[in-house]
């Protein structure tokens, strides 16, 4: 498994993998602990979800989530304009730093996530990933935008909440790339209501880490490696005021959530032409 393609640093350098902060014995804990946590994951997916409401499987999926960021001792810290409890036809978009993002949202706000396919053909998470109902895009193929249309209503429909990540790909979270627009047509069709939230990791002392960050050149255990490695972090979320996606075009809607996001992260907006350019649909 690997991630995107290499998007550097502010400094303009490739990731690097750090040096462990947390003694050999408590790693060991902390890979045990995961491990039979996900193959707890693996027999709650094949003999409890086919069988509960979505909203069951909602909260299962936040229980699993906050016990995956407490064995691996992070601390969440949630902020902002969190979205009701119960709250419906709501569609959350974030930044992507990330794989942990996906449990970090999931903690303060159960989704069921939008991803690309070729996840699925990935051993162990890709048929995961499709038994909690994840919604597997082609990107490459504007044709299929009918059928996530209608995936994505049908979704909404049972009270779930859906996830996306509109960058597309992974920074190391000092940055905010063009939101593509194309997923932001569901929303627009449904009428949803659209949450932006800024996701953003923290040292214990509370300042800016990359420890979490999976892009570049680190592959998806090298990634669980470091994360595991640190002592501590904190994974912090902020949601931004909620928009309603009907009645505005979808260009719109990708902006809008976009510039929510920056303003938290206190980032540039991404350049004119990488938000007007070719590719953005």
């Amino acid at each position: 498994m690997r991630p995107p393609e290499p998007v550097l640093t502010a400094t303009g350098t490739a990731p690097k993998l750090r040096i462990p902060d947390t003694r050999q014995f408590i790693r060991v804990i902390r890979w045990t602990r995961l491990f039979i946590h996900v193959g707890w994951a693996l027999a709650l997916a094949a003999a409890v979800f086919p069988r509960v409401s979505i909203a069951t499987r909602a909260r299962i999926t936040q229980r699993w989530s906050a016990k995956l960021l407490r064995i691996l001792n992070i601390v969440l810290s949630v902020h902002g304009a969190r979205p009701a409890e119960g709250a419906r036809n709501l569609i959350v978009a974030a930044n992507h730093v990330s794989w942990l993002d996906i449990f970090v949202i999931n903690s303060a706000q159960p989704a069921l996530f939008v991803a690309k396919s070729e996840i699925r053909d990935w051993p162990v998470t890709g048929w995961l990933c499709e038994r909690s109902g994840t919604i597997f895009v082609r990107r490459a193929k504007r044709s299929d935008t009918g059928r996530i249309n209608i995936e994505m209503r049908d979704t909404l429909a049972t009270g779930a909440t859906v996830g996306l990540f509109p960058e597309g790909t992974t920074t190391a979270g000092d940055r905010l790339l063009k939101f593509h627009s194309s997923l932001f047509e569901p929303a627009v069709v449904n009428a949803a209501t659209v949450a932006p939230v800024a996701v953003r990791y923290f040292t214990s002392e509370g300042e800016p880490t990359d420890a979490a960050a999976y892009y570049g050149d680190i592959g998806f255990s090298d990634s669980i490696r470091q994360i595991i490695g640190q002592k501590s972090m904190i994974a912090d979320i902020t949601f931004a005021p909620t928009i309603h996606a009907g009645g505005i075009t979808r260009r719109v809607l990708a902006q809008k959530s976009e510039a929510a996001i920056a303003a938290i992260l206190d980032v540039p907006l991404p350049d004119q032409h990488q938000r007007f350019g070719a590719g953005d649909e």
